[in-house]
């Protein structure tokens, strides 16, 4: 299955465009990011080096964009890759992803993460050296909203008594959470039903990751199948470098096509025509 990821800003090409196109030519899933706001004054590096592109001060709100491309779709699934979790209130979040879902009739894919960028995440009063376990009882609390009718909750951080909060989502008990992290640590086999392996160098690296991934689900009695593997491809990746992906594992090859310019982002396109399966009587917008 071949995804999409976009950074898309004021200036880039409309979402609902992008998310019509693509379900027309066959591809599989949109995916976006997240970052709230870029601090003007800060010493974290970005996770690629180098200078931080302007898009990443300027992105859309995650969740307002795919509603945007669910509502001109009907097929194309949507999913954030990744989202901040902690920098969050998990209620308010738990309402966002469940109207999503609900909006959407059940195709949305909740990637998450804990963030890179120190000063932004501690902006949210969130401390950068609990961010991944504050992530993580964020999506405990979550869990418990979208799958109880009346939830109560009481963590390090969050306490809730007896809420009630409509609408559940769509896929039971919540939608597919995909942890982003660089290696497949506990952590996926414990609290995800998919994986976003970060930093991948090459096919074989992925495979070698798959690996470990297995044998840890296997240990902790886990069915490895059981949790979906979905490759981030940012940097440009030719079509044979994607079905080597595939064979070493991947359910899904995410690529990341310009969405600045239509005319960038269809010759983006055009050598991956033969792996997209388009449906029958459907036409590119």
């Amino acid at each position: 299955m071949i995804g999409l990821f976009g950074f898309f800003t004021e200036d880039s090409i409309p979402v609902a465009e992008v998310a019509r196109t693509a379900e027309a030519l066959g591809v599989e899933s949109l995916w976006v990011p997240e970052h709230t706001h870029i601090p003007a004054v800060r010493a974290s590096a970005p996770p690629l080096g180098g200078e931080l592109p302007r898009a990443y001060s300027r992105l859309l709100d995650p969740f307002l964009a795919l509603t945007a491309a669910a509502t001109v779709t009907t097929r194309l699934r949507l999913g954030t890759g990744v989202a901040l979790v902690a920098n969050h209130h998990p209620i308010t979040l738990a309402k966002q992803i469940a109207t999503l879902d609900h909006l959407s009739g059940g195709r949305f894919r909740f990637g998450i993460g804990a963030g890179w960028n120190r000063e932004e995440i501690e902006n949210h009063g969130v401390e950068h050296a609990t961010r991944w376990r504050r992530a993580l009882e964020h999506l405990a609390a979550m869990k418990a909203i979208w799958s109880e009718e009346e939830a109560s909750f009481s963590g390090e951080w969050v306490h809730f008594d007896r809420i009630w909060s409509w609408p559940k989502p769509v896929q039971r008990p919540h939608p597919p959470v995909l942890l982003g992290t660089i290696q497949p640590s506990a952590l996926v086999v414990q609290h995800s039903d998919g994986w976003l392996p970060l930093s991948l160098a090459h096919p074989g690296e992925l495979g070698e990751r798959i690996a470990t991934l297995n044998a840890r689900a296997a240990e902790a009695g886990r069915d490895p199948a059981s949790i979906e593997v979905t490759v981030f491809c940012l940097e440009p990746t030719p079509p044979e470098r994607v079905a080597e992906f595939a064979e070493m594992g991947a359910s899904r090859v995410v690529l990341r096509p310009p969405v600045d310019s239509r005319v960038r982002f269809e010759a983006f396109l055009e050598p991956y025509a033969p792996l997209l399966q388009a449906p029958v009587g459907t036409t590119p917008v």
